[in-house]
């Protein structure tokens, strides 16, 4: 039987955490021995997709939020109300990580990217499921679930982020690190993100319990659609690079 305490959510969570821990995006991202164009080209098409995942998501915590309010769920409603707030804006930070990353790249390697180009690309099957999940979940029956996607998400901030931010100052330096304002910005404020997020977790399963495993459901979607975005990205990077001209200048 499944447990409906607040406990039960991470443990339900855990082998599903460990699972995606080796997920061929995050293994290829975090290969000691991956090429530093590859990885440059990688934050490039990340940070201009993302541009399309994250402005949408100051208006679906609101969304959500206020649908969790007209149910009766006050506190984790008001919760997402006050949290949507701290959101606004950040796909301005993928826009210029974008266009940084892109001169940088073109300074070392002698290859023009279309910045606009890829900020004006459709969106990738992952990212269409993604953006479909928050859309179902604050239309249906159960919005508040969106506390579910925060969490997962970012927590990944949390847990892959220091890594990633590790990785990229290793192969990429001091330069190609400061042109990861989002990344570095989120792995500061996501540990109090998350812990507010764990917090309407245990609020929202004090007054419903019997709502544990439609959150592990979609906290599980969340996770495989960001990762399946995370993997596409890389594949996108691996295309430019396999068909690129070679470096002008081999500087890593």
């Amino acid at each position: 039987m499944i447990t409906t305490s607040a406990e039960g959510y991470p443990g339900l969570m855990a082998p599903i955490h460990a699972e995606l821990a080796k997920a061929p995006a995050l293994v290829r991202l975090l290969d000691a021995e991956i090429a530093p164009r590859l990885l440059h080209r990688f934050l490039i098409e990340y940070c201009a997709l993302g541009v399309q995942l994250t402005e949408p998501v100051e208006g679906w915590i609101l969304r959500a939020g206020k649908r969790c309010k007209a149910m009766g769920l006050d506190a984790v409603g008001d919760s997402l109300v006050k949290h949507a707030v701290h959101e606004a804006g950040h796909e301005r930070l993928f826009m210029a990580d974008a266009k940084a990353l892109s001169a940088l790249y073109q300074s070392r390697y002698g290859e023009a990217i279309d910045v606009e180009a890829l900020l004006a690309d459709r969106a990738t099957p992952a990212m269409q499921r993604y953006i479909s999940l928050h859309e179902e979940t604050i239309a249906g029956p159960a919005p508040f679930a969106q506390v579910a996607i925060e969490l997962e998400i970012e927590g990944l901030s949390v847990s892959v982020g220091p890594s990633l931010l590790k990785q990229i100052e290793g192969a990429l330096g001091p330069a190609g690190l400061a042109c990861c304002s989002f990344l570095t910005e989120h792995v500061a404020i996501d540990v109090g993100h998350t812990k507010l997020n764990e917090k309407m977790l245990g609020r929202l399963l004090a007054v419903k319990p019997e709502a544990l495993q439609v959150l592990v459901d979609t906290g599980k979607q969340a996770l495989e659609a960001y990762l399946g975005f995370l993997g596409e990205c890389m594949d996108r990077a691996e295309e430019q690079v396999r068909h690129a001209v070679p470096a002008a200048r081999a500087s890593a």
